[in-house]
Order: structure tokens, then sequence, then C-alpha cells
């Protein structure tokens, strides 16, 4: 685990520092919410993971998100185990991600603007274009960004046995909340 955030502080180091734009504007995440809701006929599951990491330049709209998917919790730990080990397969693979672009939110706003988030997403080991639509609030030193939106199991290979089949549903929501700090 401890490799993973080596390998993600350098990655992010790299995409920063990377960018050509003279008035590139980043923020890192300085606190993070990933949760996600399963509304099933004979219960419903939930899990929420506060271990996310993101980096955001502001002036070009792009973005990257990194999911620990061991770091989801769940209020049964018996469910968490099977969603490790049998659903996500987090052994081997342990994070999802969304590289893209945010777009649709005006700089000189101070208020919670929608915006739309365009990229590739990656759970599962399948990566699959996503168009998401969300709120921006950019205050110049800091930044929020929290969507809501749907991921259908079957699009990232995750099977659900049909012995839980109603246990389980097959579109989950998910809700996201990022805040983050000015990277100067």
């Amino acid at each position: 685990m401890k490799q993973f955030y080596i390998a993600l502080t350098i990655s992010f180091f790299l995409w920063i520092v990377s960018s050509e734009s003279a008035f590139a504007q980043k923020f890192k995440s300085s606190s993070s919410s990933v949760h996600f809701f399963s509304d099933a006929p004979v219960e419903d599951i939930e899990a929420t993971n506060l271990d996310s990491q993101s980096a955001m330049d502001i002036s070009s709209g792009d973005v990257v998100f990194s999911i620990p998917i061991k770091s989801f919790t769940f209020e049964k730990s018996l469910m968490q185990e099977h969603f490790n080990e049998n659903y996500l397969e987090s052994d081997k693979y342990p994070t999802a991600t969304f590289i893209g672009k945010i777009s649709g939110y005006d700089l000189n706003v101070t208020d919670a603007q929608e915006a739309t988030g365009l990229g590739k997403i990656k759970i599962h080991g399948v990566e699959q274009e996503i168009t998401v639509n969300g709120k921006v609030l950019f205050t110049g030193e800091s930044l929020e960004i929290n969507a809501k939106f749907p991921i259908k199991l079957v699009d990232f290979d995750i099977k659900i046995p049909k012995v839980v089949f109603y246990n389980i549903a097959e579109i989950i929501e998910v809700t996201i909340l990022f805040n983050y700090e000015k990277i100067d």
C-alpha cells in the first residue's frame, strides 16, 4: 500500500510540473469522500472511502482521481470482505482511477456552479469513457468538486453470482466530494 501512495505522489508531481501554462492554477485534494449505494430488493449496501486522492489544474480543467479500493468501509465486515475478494478483486485491481477534464465553469464565479467531467474511468481493470455532471465551487485558494452518478457493474466486468443476485443492484450510485487546496 505504501508503494501505491509513493507512485501516486510521483505521478501527481509529474503531472503538475509538466503543465505548460504560465497561468496554471494547481490544486491537490486535502480531503475526500467517495460513497456508493446499492439499492437492491433484499438489502441496501453502502460504503465510504475517505482515502482517495486527486489533483486538478483549474485553469485547464485537467483532473485525476485515484481511489484505493480496500479503503471502502462497510457497516458489516462480511460485506467488506466479499466486496474486496469476490467482486472488485482488490488484490488484483487495487485502485479505481479517473483521468479527464472538467468543463463548464467560470473562474470568475465564486459560487457553486454546474460543471461536466469527461474522461476515462478505470474500475476492476476495465476502462470506460464517462461523462459526469456535478458542481464546482472555486474560491481562488480552495476548490470543491461534488457529483453523483451511476455505475453499471456489467460495464466493468463485475460479476454478481446468481445466489446473491437480489442482494446487489446492477447499477450502483456513486457520490464524490473532494476538497482541494492550492499548490504554490
